[in-house]
């Protein structure tokens, strides 16, 4: 049995949300194909993630495995490091992720829990996991845009540094743009995050 974190960050409304309605749909299918994997979704919006504070920063270091599982900070790295796949799903906003989603991150990055110095280096510890970002884009990105887009290209690279490399990325594009076929890019994406969930 595998566990699935469902990580949603988006503020708003679920029947407002294009993104929601992509990432909501891969996870209907994820469960019919994958009966017997826990799926565990986390709303940050509904968590109430705020950012690290001075205080904050004195519990962030972890000398053993397990300490301080419950803490209100930490318990958030154990749960993403016990996690075998991982679904993101966000608005772009200003080129890059909502602040929320950044704050999640600050959270996860635990020494001794998801990563850890070594003589040569920070290493990851969550290898041989997989994620999926989900992600709506008012405007084109993906073909001669990629130099604006700084949000799948982070969280690539972030979840990289923990050890995660296979990292997939659904992008619904051009949304904003006045004349496009918003529906139909819904729809399409609906249907690939489908045949993707099928195999995640």
């Amino acid at each position: 049995m595998s566990i699935v974190l469902y990580i949603k960050a988006n503020a708003k409304p679920e029947d407002q949300s294009r993104t929601y309605k992509v990432s909501d749909q891969f996870i209907e299918t994820y469960k019919s194909t994958h009966p017997n994997d826990n799926i565990i979704t986390l709303d940050l919006y509904k968590e109430g993630i705020h950012f690290l504070t001075g205080n904050d920063l004195g519990i962030i270091n972890v000398s053993e495995y397990g300490q301080n599982r419950d803490h209100p900070i930490l318990k958030y790295a154990y749960q993403f490091a016990e996690a075998d796949k991982y679904v993101i799903a966000e608005p772009m906003w200003n080129l890059s992720i909502p602040a929320i989603l950044k704050a999640y991150i600050d959270y996860i990055c635990i020494t001794g829990i998801t990563f850890k110095y070594t003589e040569n280096g920070p290493v990851g510890m969550c290898h041989g996991k997989k994620a999926i970002n989900i992600v709506a884009r008012g405007g084109a990105y993906s073909d001669g845009g990629q130099d604006f887009e700084m949000g799948d290209r982070y969280l690539r690279t972030l979840f990289g540094f923990l050890g995660i490399t296979d990292f997939r990325t659904i992008a619904l594009e051009m949304l904003d743009v006045m004349g496009q076929d918003v529906e139909g890019i819904v729809k399409g994406a609906i249907q690939n995050a489908v045949e993707i969930a099928k195999n995640f």
